[in-house]
C-alpha cells in the first residue's frame, strides 16, 4: 500500500522533473460501492404434523403397510390387517407439533470503499490511474 502510494508519487515527481514537458495532477478521487452484508440469527419454527391431512396420511400408511402385509408368508388376510395398523400408525407417527431451528439473515447495505483514481495530464494526454489506499 505505501509502495504504490510511494511509486505514484514518484511517477508524477519525474514526469515534472523530466524537463521535456510537465505532469499535474488534476484530480484524486475516492470511489465507493454498495455491499449487502448479511448476519446471520437462528429461529424456531414450528409445525403441526407434516402438512399432509389425516386422511392422506391414513391412505399413506394403509397402502405401505398393506403392501408388507402381504408378503407375509402364511398369513391370510395379511395385507388387510398390514393396511390397517399401518394407516393408524402412519396418522399417530405425523400428528403433533414439531419445531426445528433455521438460520435466516439479516441484510444491511454499507456504503464502503472501493478505490481511488488520479488524472494527470503529460505531453498533451491524459492518463488516469487506479490505486487502493
Amino acid at each position: 500500500m505505501f509502495l504504490r502510494k510511494f511509486l505514484l508519487t514518484g511517477a508524477i515527481v519525474s514526469f515534472t522533473m523530466a524537463g521535456i514537458d510537465y505532469a499535474s495532477a488534476e484530480t484524486v478521487q475516492d470511489h465507493y460501492k454498495n455491499v449487502v452484508v448479511k448476519r446471520p440469527y437462528s429461529v424456531q419454527v414450528c409445525s403441526e404434523g407434516n402438512g399432509k391431512s389425516d386422511l392422506e396420511n391414513l391412505l399413506e400408511g394403509a397402502i405401505i403397510g398393506g403392501a408388507i402385509g402381504n408378503n407375509v408368508p402364511g398369513e391370510d388376510g395379511g395385507g388387510a390387517m398390514g393396511a390397517i395398523i399401518g394407516g393408524i400408525l402412519n396418522s399417530e407417527r405425523n400428528s403433533g407439533t414439531r419445531c426445528q431451528t433455521e438460520t435466516r439473515y439479516d441484510e444491511e447495505y454499507q456504503n464502503v470503499y472501493s478505490h481511488s483514481t488520479v488524472s494527470f495530464y503529460y505531453n498533451g494526454r491524459q492518463y488516469t490511474l487506479r490505486f487502493r489506499k
